[in-house]
């Protein structure tokens, strides 16, 4: 063997490849290269590499490693053949090996995904989760336990303690703002934008007709084949109201079943308000200048009960309520707007200041929610009032079982599908893989006018081509083909789903006046 190449494979996945011309040995042979050994061993792309390079006389060898992946052989194999599985990045003689850009193509893809998975139904036999992990929650009511037994006072500050928070009290006002400009906002835009609403299931679709998907899941949907009964909707189906019991003093008595009429109901977000700061003569608060103090879970000095206040009944007030409240704002009762762009961007604006205020006083101020049903209540502790008809109700006697809320529950965005094309054809289910979907608060202003935000543009999925699915659809493509001729110009990217063995799905790139690559 004049002048040869092998490759040792090694149990460990590293092989050696020896080049040489001078030595005599059938395996190795002399190299021209200067009176230096090199090494660079690369057990796997992730280990740290580890390089020797001591100063020797005479001549050396230059080693260099392929990465094998699955290879479990001790033969000698040829540097002609290759095995079944190699890797395709190999390092040269003393070179570093190219560097990994999936990872930063995957966190530029994080920063700004393209689409987003669209939103999935809770199952109604299932809790919901708790937005604190379970460790952390026994592990507080553990030192909770501790310092109570020692006879220690529960550390408290506001607004723990009863105490105001003076930093969130000009949050509760503007939260307060946007709220009534959303509803007035809302109740206009639905003399210009059509919103209905199923009569069997809570589905809602923001558009001039109902789709006909088939994902009606209420009485009677067999019979229909799952399609839904359309009626015309109101604000309740697009802003979801979600009420709470008022409560003079949140540490005071707990509303029970028998006395549940005793107190008023209003939205979750107005009680929130009031409890953060914001003075309203008709929904009196208790403002203390005390702290609680408490041992453990008892209280031992919550200042004595004071008698609620009655509340103010002028004009003055019945006409704030009404602004307050989603039920006085129906459609047909608001004048149609003069500039239903400018309406839309306002009320759209309004609709996110609104749930990213709700979310600052929610990160301190305690707000409940039932983990079975979509009851919510604002204060310290939920209330006993037995009319929780969810999953498992008869083993709670009727009660809720709270835990902490998050913003969708006090805000809950209430999905419906994304039309592109209100003048085009109802949505089908054939193709609802290609559908996005958005809030019905941000759907609804979407076809008023205004501007699709960042945050939800990845899920109405904007970029998926629709024209022409129908006829794609019907277009065989053959499985063996790598490239496709589809005469389509001013397209980028479109995903078409195989109607035929298995129904798998196959996403196309085309370029712009270009072939169509089947990837």
């Amino acid at each position: 063997m004049d002048s040869e190449a092998f490759v040792f494979f090694l149990p460990s996945t590293i092989s050696f490849h020896v080049s040489s011309r001078l030595l005599s040995s059938p395996f190795t042979a002399a190299t021209a290269y200067p009176p230096r050994a090199e090494l660079a061993v690369s057990a796997s792309p992730r280990r740290r590499r580890r390089r020797w390079r001591p100063d020797l006389p005479g001549c050396g060898f230059c080693f260099s490693s392929i990465g094998i992946n699955r290879i479990r052989t001790n033969k000698f194999v040829k540097a002609g053949s290759q095995p079944r599985q190699i890797a395709c990045r190999t390092s040269r003689i003393c070179c570093e090996h190219s560097p990994d850009t999936s990872s930063k193509r995957h966190e530029r893809y994080q920063r700004q995904p393209q689409n987003v998975d669209l939103p999935e139904l809770h199952p109604k036999k299932k809790k919901k989760p708790f937005p604190v992990p379970i460790k952390k929650m026994l592990q507080a009511s553990r030192q909770d336990k501790r310092l109570a037994q020692m006879r220690i006072e529960k550390p408290l500050e506001p607004p723990k303690n009863g105490l105001l928070v003076p930093e969130l009290i000009p949050v509760a006002y503007e939260v307060l703002d946007n709220w009534k400009v959303l509803i007035r906002g809302l109740s206009q835009l639905l003399n210009v934008v059509t919103v209905y609403g199923c009569r069997k299931c809570p589905q809602v679709h923001v558009g001039p007709v109902g789709h006909q998907i088939q994902d009606c899941y209420g009485t009677g949907s067999q019979r229909r084949n799952s399609h839904h009964s359309w009626v015309r909707g109101s604000i309740n189906d697009v802003l979801i109201p979600i009420e709470s019991y008022h409560l003079y003093d949140p540490f005071g008595w707990r509303v029970k079943h028998e006395t549940r009429f005793d107190y008023d109901r209003i939205p979750a977000i107005v009680e929130l308000c009031i409890q953060a700061g914001v003075d309203l003569p008709q929904y009196p608060s208790r403002r203390r200048t005390a702290p609680v103090r408490m041992i453990g879970k008892k209280v031992i000095d919550r200042g004595g009960f004071v008698d609620e206040p009655k509340p103010q009944h002028s004009e003055d007030c019945i006409s704030l309520l009404a602004e307050l409240d989603t039920f006085s704002n129906q459609q047909g009762q608001s004048s149609t707007p003069s500039n239903v762009t400018e309406l839309a961007e306002k009320t759209l604006k309004a609709y996110l200041d609104v749930r990213q205020g709700v979310k600052k006083l929610m990160s301190k101020y305690t707000v409940k929610t039932c983990g079975y049903c979509s009851e919510v209540h604002v204060g310290p502790w939920g209330h006993n009032v037995k009319l929780c008809g969810a999953f498992k109700h008869q083993w709670r006697d009727g009660k809720h079982g709270w835990q902490d809320a998050v913003l969708d529950d006090v805000i809950p965005p209430n999905y419906v599908w994304h039309v592109r094309d209100t003048t085009g054809p109802p949505l089908r289910s054939s193709l609802r893989s290609f559908y996005g979907k958005a809030p019905a608060v941000v759907e609804l202003c979407v076809q008023a006018g205004a501007e699709i935000p960042e945050e939800f543009r990845p899920m109405m999925r904007d970029d998926i081509t629709q024209k022409k699915l129908e006829w794609l659809l019907d277009y065989s493509i053959p499985l063996q083909l790598s490239i496709v001729q589809i005469p389509i110009k001013g397209l980028h990217t479109i995903m078409v789903k195989r109607m035929y063995r298995g129904c798998a799905t196959t996403r196309l790139k085309v370029r712009k006046d270009g072939p169509m690559e089947l990837l």
